[in-house]
Formats: C-alpha cells, sequence, structure tokens
C-alpha cells in the first residue's frame, strides 16, 4: 500500500527519503532528505511544482511552428509563454497505473489537435531505492507519423548561498530572443563548473552539450548533498538560474536541445515512427555531506 493519497497526491517513503508526487503533471511538489528538502516547490503552472517530466519534448519552439518529413506544423501557446513550452504533460492530469509506498507510474495520452500535432502515450516512473529517487519517462509515438521526440526533467534544486554545482560539459549555447538557443561555442569560464564552484549572481538559462551524464550538487548549510546520473539519451542539459528568486536553481537533463526542430539535425530530437518509444532515466542519490575537519 502507498503511504498515503492526498487528493491528486501520492507519499512516498524510503529510509530517510520522502517525495510527494502529484498526479497533475506528474510532478514532485515536496522532496526531503533526512527531513531536509532538497527540491523546492517553485515552477508549473501554479508554482508548486519541484520537478516536472517534458514531454514530447522540453523548452520553446521558435515561432511556434516546425517542418518534418515535407509537411510544415503549427503549435499554439499552451501556457503563459508566448511560444509552445514544455510539452502537454506539466499542465495535464495523469493517470495513476500502479503505487506502493516506495513507487508509483503514471500515465497520459493526447491526440492531436489544434495546440500540437503530437499524439503520444507517456509514462513516468518515479521509485525510492536506498537514498535513491529515480525519475523514468518514456514516450510512444502513437500518432499516424513519423515525428522528432524529446524528453527531459525539469528539477527544481534548493539553492543556498553556499550551494556548490560539479557538472562538466564540452559545448555552450548562448541565449537569445524569447529564451531561444543562440550559437554554440565553448563554455565561458562563468559557466563553468568542471570543478566545484558556488552557483553565480547572474541570470542564466543556457543549454550544454557532451557531458557524461553525471553532476554533484552540495548544500553545506544542511550537510547534504546530492550525485544526479542521467543515462545517455539524454545527453544534454539546461541551467537556469533567476536573479529574482535566489532560493533555487534548475538542472534539467534533456535528450535534446532547446528549440532542437529549428537546429541541424533537429538539436538531438528523436525521429520515431508510429509505435515507437523514446526513454531516459535520471537518478538523485542523497547522502550526509561529509564533516571538513580544520586543521591544527
Amino acid at each position: 500500500m502507498n503511504k498515503g493519497h492526498r487528493g491528486d497526491e501520492i507519499e512516498l517513503s524510503h529510509g530517510d527519503l520522502s517525495v510527494r508526487v502529484s498526479r497533475r503533471g506528474a510532478a514532485l511538489t515536496a522532496a526531503t532528505f533526512r527531513g531536509k528538502p532538497f527540491l523546492l516547490p517553485a515552477g508549473g503552472p501554479d508554482g508548486i511544482f519541484a520537478s516536472f517530466p517534458m514531454v514530447p519534448f522540453g523548452n520553446r519552439v521558435e515561432g511556434n511552428t516546425m517542418s518534418f518529413g515535407g509537411r510544415d506544423y503549427v503549435f499554439q501557446r499552451n501556457c503563459h509563454d508566448s511560444l509552445y513550452l514544455h510539452g502537454d504533460g506539466w499542465i495535464s492530469l495523469w493517470q495513476l497505473e500502479e503505487s506502493s509506498s516506495e513507487h508509483v507510474q503514471l500515465s497520459f495520452s493526447r491526440d492531436a489537435d489544434g495546440i500540437s500535432p503530437y499524439a503520444y502515450r507517456a509514462r513516468q516512473e518515479i521509485r525510492l531505492a536506498g537514498n535513491r529517487l529515480a525519475l523514468t519517462l518514456s514516450v510512444e509515438n502513437r500518432g499516424e507519423a513519423a515525428l522528432p521526440f524529446g524528453l527531459g526533467q525539469h528539477p527544481f534544486f534548493v539553492r543556498t548561498p553556499e550551494t556548490r554545482l560539479t557538472i562538466a560539459a564540452e559545448r555552450f549555447w548562448n541565449e537569445r530572443h524569447d529564451h531561444l538557443p543562440g550559437e554554440p561555442g565553448s563554455v565561458p569560464d562563468d559557466f563553468d563548473f568542471s570543478s566545484s564552484k558556488p552557483l553565480p549572481r547572474f541570470w542564466m538559462n543556457n543549454a550544454f552539450e557532451g557531458w557524461d551524464g553525471r553532476a554533484a550538487i552540495a548544500w553545506p548549510e544542511l550537510g547534504i548533498q546530492a550525485a544526479l546520473e542521467a543515462d545517455a539519451a539524454l545527453g544534454r542539459f539546461m541551467l537556469y538560474m533567476r536573479t529574482d528568486r535566489t532560493d533555487f536553481f534548475c538542472l534539467e537533463p534533456m535528450s535534446h536541445l532547446p528549440n532542437g526542430h529549428h537546429l541541424p539535425e533537429f538539436g538531438g530530437l528523436m525521429p520515431l515512427a508510429p509505435g515507437e518509444v523514446l526513454s531516459g532515466k535520471v537518478t538523485i542519490a542523497l547522502s550526509a555531506l561529509p564533516v571538513q575537519r580544520e586543521e591544527r
């Protein structure tokens, strides 16, 4: 039996790890380790999501249009943003398929309509094992033609003044108008976290490529740390940090670049024929931060 339902929310726990899952968006609305939050409810339609899946792709589509397979397609805005944003899963009610005290599986299906030409079935499994939170997302093309699909997870990590990040990438994309990627290049020093360092105090909303799927986050004030791993299907990530909200930051593993529909090779978006499936898994392992002993 699952620990409990609260309306559309489901409580999961295992050992020192606890999360709350909403059927809306298949999103996490809370996540704690040893009673200390490591994800913050700061996103989603009402600002109450601490992490949500992005499907059938993440981020924006320039001009709300795309061309594929000799056909032109049109999107309509699906939220506050003028551009179609983050797919449909995060703004939809998912169906509960399985649940226990340590895992939940939800699914969401949609048909093509005036908002989006995508017809698909998505599944999100959220599982606790040991001190690890595993998020497994998949999407099946249920349309009549092949289309380029993508996946991503959008966690909102707690940010403290001393939070440190370690993540390495080979390529960096700057940001242009409408929060779209501009030009690729080498990673600037200010955006280079290949060695652990504190988070910057400036705006950041940038895509990165060429990483090994690993990242580390340390919260010295909380005495905890997280090791994030994404499988090979999620070969890009976004870093998002605001200047008006310094209590969170986003590290978003993705299978593709933002606006991939308008980039060479579709920015990593995967063409799926009808019936084909794309999946990706992200694991966040929590542990105590080793105590730093002062030298005498």
